[in-house]
């Protein structure tokens, strides 16, 4: 056995005070950190090599995986409440859909930087001529030009927005630029924890009561969704992408490589991103065509147990029987998000059954509108949806051990 490992183990040991600790089954015969890592994460298995880190986070590199830890993200993470006049003709025709527009993120660096966010969305929708979304119809009505004046949409690719003609103000109008922020912030904390990045994908139809000409999204199918990849791949390369592929590894579907813990480890994690489908149904069946196992795919579906693409797993509610459920899907291996709060209910009322179950359940991440507090103070609470002791991070309440420390997770910086 070579003399490095050995004394590289002993410090750890001796730093987290696991002496003694056995070695425990899948930690690999003679694995000399198998030992402390036990107490860091109970499904320990001897990791591929990761990337040479020191420091705080050293043990949390080796120890931990992407799935160990757990994250604040935000919802519609691009979203600007739409301005006036538009907002009060909005709750005067219909003031229960005006209510859920009332909310307003800041720019994505602010919330990675200043509201410790590891997990953001975006909804898209295709444009591949450009300038579908570059005219607002129902605006010429309130006085203003229907013309957005924003030269962005009127090239092509996915634009980022969340209702067509009704909710479209954003911090980053193509998918392109928000992805470019996040390449941005990335290249400045090349240490950060993986950021997730779910994807909505937006074709629908919306009621046009006025007959003003709504526009008609283009539909998403598999040409879309290709395209879909190849702009992501545009902005990150291989080398920046957790990606189905790279869990997958020998094993032959991903399902079998999650149950088998073989998510990466924080230490090949770091400064990458992920990508995850929000949507089911037919996108998912199309993005899946001729793709077994999400092959040569960029993003993870939302699945279920038992499919062969089972890795993301999407549960919006975590409240009642749905607490349990997300547990036992956190602790077999998969990844799973939920939401703290929803169509600005709670920061009207102040409820905070919602968010607690979120935090509970071990979902890695817990979306919400309300990071910071403050946001919600218009509206007329003080609810807040923050990750207890995170920085930006917790160790999993579900699947970690006794030692794991939350300070260890994350170093920002060079």
């Amino acid at each position: 056995m070579r003399l490095r490992p050995v004394l590289a183990a002993v410090v750890l040991v001796v730093a987290s005070g696991c002496v003694g600790v056995p070695a425990v089954p899948g930690g690999g015969a003679g694995d000399p950190f198998a030992a402390v890592c036990a107490r860091w994460n109970p499904r320990y298995v001897t990791p591929a090599p990761a990337r040479p880190s020191g420091g705080r986070t050293a043990l949390a590199d080796r120890c931990l995986r992407l799935n160990n830890v757990q994250v604040l993200g935000t919802h519609n993470s691009y979203h600007v409440q739409p301005a006036e006049p538009l907002f009060s003709a909005l709750r005067g025709f219909d003031p229960a859909l005006a209510a859920g527009f009332e909310y307003t993120h800041a720019p994505l660096e602010v919330q990675f930087t200043s509201e410790e966010i590891r997990q953001i969305e975006l909804d898209v929708f295709a444009d591949p001529q450009g300038g579908l979304y570059d005219q607002r119809h129902l605006l010429p009505l309130l006085g203003l030009p229907a013309d957005s004046g924003i030269a962005a949409l009127e090239e092509p690719g996915f634009k980022v927005l969340h209702v067509q003609e009704v909710d479209f103000e954003s911090t980053c109008w193509t998918l392109v630029e928000c992805l470019e922020q996040v390449r941005s912030w990335s290249d400045a904390n090349p240490r950060h924890l993986p950021i997730a990045i779910l994807v909505e994908l937006k074709d629908g139809t919306i009621p046009d009561p006025l007959g003003v000409g709504f526009v008609q999204p283009h539909p998403i199918g598999p040409a879309e969704l290709d395209a879909l990849d190849d702009e992501i791949r545009s902005v990150f390369d291989d080398s920046r992408l957790i990606t189905p592929d790279d869990v997958r590894g020998t094993h032959a579907t991903l399902e079998q490589a999650v149950l088998a813990g073989r998510w990466p480890t924080l230490g090949e994690a770091r400064g990458k991103v992920m990508f995850l489908m929000d949507n089911g149904g037919r996108y998912r069946t199309d993005y899946l065509a001729g793709h077994p196992s999400l092959a040569g795919r960029v993003l993870f579906t939302s699945s279920s147990p038992g499919q062969p693409d089972a890795a993301f797993v999407k549960r919006n509610d975590p409240t009642g029987a749905n607490l349990a459920q997300i547990q036992d899907l956190v602790r077999r291996g998969y990844v799973v998000r939920t939401r703290a709060d929803a169509d600005t209910l709670q920061a009207r009322t102040g409820d905070t059954t919602m968010r607690d179950a979120a935090i509970a359940s071990g979902a890695q991440w817990v979306s919400t509108d309300y990071p910071v507090p403050g946001r919600a103070a218009p509206l007329g609470s003080d609810y807040v949806a923050q990750i207890p002791g995170g920085s930006p991070a917790r160790c999993n309440p579900v699947n970690t051990g006794p030692r794991c420390r939350n300070a260890a997770l994350e170093r920002l910086g060079p």
